[in-house]
């Protein structure tokens, strides 16, 4: 509720472009993403979750206002795994089924980036959690974070060394 109420008030008091509010969380920060998208999906652009896993448990609001959701995580992630964001994945994707999405517009606003320890071993990390961590803190890891944000919010590509692909 507080993340909820802090966003109404920055929207409420200053002039802000409401089409770029965009949402992140890493490790327990996406466990809070999850819940505040559960709660109000239509005020954010979209969604990186990463190294995470997902709480929320009623996706209506967020399929109703298909949020871009970008999850970000590796296959070995060492302090959730991946299992709990597939999870969340498989059944999130299903709601977009049953709306009758194509699967090229489910793609657009929903995506699953599982990292192999290569990814990260690459970057200097041996721990996979920990090296989710610059996915989603931007500069100085930019290109990564330009990868993820720019394929959900329409002004990029998802490239081979960013978001979108293990390598």
């Amino acid at each position: 509720e507080q993340t909820i109420k802090l966003v109404e008030y920055f929207l409420d008091a200053y002039r802000i472009d409401h089409s770029k509010i965009y949402i992140n969380g890493y490790s327990g920060g996406g466990e809070t993403l999850s819940l505040v998208l559960e709660k109000r999906p239509e005020l954010f652009a979209a969604a990186l979750h990463v190294s995470s896993k997902w709480d929320g448990s009623d996706y209506s609001k967020m399929i109703k206002n298909k949020t871009p959701l970008y999850f970000a995580i590796g296959e070995s992630d060492s302090y959730y795994g991946s299992d709990p964001v597939k999870k969340a994945y498989k059944e999130l994707k299903s709601k977009y089924e049953e709306t009758g999405l194509s699967e090229e517009e489910i793609n657009k606003v929903l995506v699953l980036d599982v990292k192999e320890q290569e990814y990260f071993t690459a970057r200097g990390y041996t721990d996979q959690h920990a090296g989710g961590r610059p996915l989603h803190l931007g500069k100085p890891y930019g290109s990564r974070f330009s990868a993820c944000h720019g394929h959900l919010y329409g002004h990029g590509t998802r490239s081979r060394n960013g978001c979108g692909h293990g390598g």
